[in-house]
């Protein structure tokens, strides 16, 4: 790749999902009013691709799973703003019928390296002692479907989905966010920006930069990025994708700061503990950009 002056390269390859927050997050980026930012040339790609995209060290820049990052932080690093972190915003396990019982039924997830997936894991474990039967692998927009049609006997939802699966009949069994928060006090880990190690720390610090200036430039006039994010969420309804920014787009989008790097830390350290994903280096999460 060609460098400028600086050493800073003139255009990185970026994979993000179409969801209201990432295009929200990346709409002044993408669109070239970031002053002094390299250009992105952008790929759309559901969570459970991006993260197979990072093992596979295919872009530069990444929004991908917490859950990933012990597979990929050799090769990437994990960027302090731009990502999805929050309270009251976790996956929730949606069923036909109320109070259901999961032992040994199938189950819809998103991704089997999604943090929705990790999470989903701790909360099985202490509440379903017996184990759930089959995990079925599917695109997060398929999923409700499936669950109302009786394809699986219930699904981990994401994004949107905590605002709209009412109208699909279905009822909330459990809400992972809140089983987190509960019992950790920490807020929930749920999609994060990673980059290249191999484009060299000065490119990672504007990287940083550029996408907290994209942050604050969404914020200071979010009418700017309403075309484009409503260009791409699926016909979604335009308060609806309100609501997603408005939940997923908040004070650790900008920085995660100490309470948003333990809640990473704390997710990790424990899914290493019980065997779900293999142990962090100490260094792995060094703060990056700041």
């Amino acid at each position: 790749m060609t460098e400028t002056a600086d050493g800073i390269p003139p255009e990185l390859r970026i994979a993000f999902s179409p969801c209201p927050n990432d295009t929200f997050v990346f709409d002044a980026w993408a669109h070239g009013r970031v002053p002094g930012a390299p250009a992105p040339e952008v790929t759309f790609a559901d969570i459970d691709l991006t993260n197979g995209m990072a093992e596979r060290g295919e872009f530069d820049v990444l929004k991908v799973s917490y859950a990933v990052l012990p597979w990929v932080l050799d090769e990437y690093a994990l960027l302090p703003c731009g990502g999805a972190l929050g309270r009251g915003c976790g996956p929730l396990v949606l069923t036909r019928e109320p109070g259901a019982d999961l032992t040994g039924k199938t189950v819809a997830v998103p991704s089997e390296r999604s943090t929705a997936y990790l999470l989903f894991r701790l909360w099985a474990a202490e509440v379903v002692p017996g184990g759930v039967g089959e995990v079925v692998v599917m695109p997060f927009d398929r999923i409700m479907p499936a669950v109302r049609d009786g394809l699986v006997d219930a699904g981990l939802v994401i994004h949107e989905a905590r605002f709209t699966y009412q109208d699909y009949g279905l009822h909330s069994l459990a809400d992972m966010g809140e089983h987190w928060e509960s019992t950790t006090g920490l807020p929930i880990p749920l999609g994060a920006i990673i980059a290249k190690r191999s484009l060299g720390e000065e490119t990672l610090k504007r990287l940083t930069e550029t996408i907290r200036a994209s942050v604050r430039m969404a914020w200071d006039d979010p009418e700017r990025s309403r075309p484009y994010v409503l260009e791409h969420a699926q016909e979604m309804d335009p308060a609806v994708a309100d609501q997603h920014i408005g939940l997923y787009v908040n004070e650790f989008t900008a920085d995660l700061g100490e309470s948003g790097y333990a809640a990473v830390r704390g997710l990790l350290t424990r899914a290493a503990a019980e065997g779900l994903v293999p142990p962090l280096a100490p260094d792995a999460l060094t703060v990056t950009g700041r």
